[in-house]
């Protein structure tokens, strides 16, 4: 009957565990969540970016040329990173990088920003507030 003790009371430090686990788990995402959220909407423009990308480092050269400084989030310079990246996945159906955002709206990626560039799109957002 003792063994079956020790099973239940190991069982129920392995659901403690799992659920710590599971708290902590949200915990962060909630916290990813708040943190890019609130970089979107405090910042004219964030871009959500990598160190290391290509991509990444014309976006930013853009921003450079037409006089403006960006909020830039370097994921893999970040603890959280790899949780911001899976927020953004939710909020914008993208997990690459650079994200850009402008005054709240969703750009897209570097591309998408170059476009928006010829298009005039960019310009209009910029200049409203």
């Amino acid at each position: 009957m003792r063994w079956f003790w020790n099973v239940v009371v190991l069982l129920a430090m392995a659901t403690l565990l799992l659920i710590g686990n599971s708290l902590e788990r949200a915990v962060a995402s909630n916290s990813a969540s708040a943190f890019v959220h609130d970089t979107i909407y405090s910042n004219k423009i964030a871009i959500f970016s990598k160190s290391y990308c290509p991509y990444c480092l014309r976006a930013k050269r853009i921003f450079s040329e037409l006089h403006q400084q960006p909020f830039v989030v370097e994921l893999d310079l970040r603890d959280d990173g790899a949780q911001i990246q899976n927020v953004l996945l939710d909020l914008v159906g993208r997990q690459t990088v650079p994200q850009i955002f402008v005054n709240g709206k969703h750009i897209g990626g570097s591309d998408d920003l170059k476009a928006a560039v010829l298009n005039g799109e960019l310009q209009k957002l910029l200049t409203t507030s």
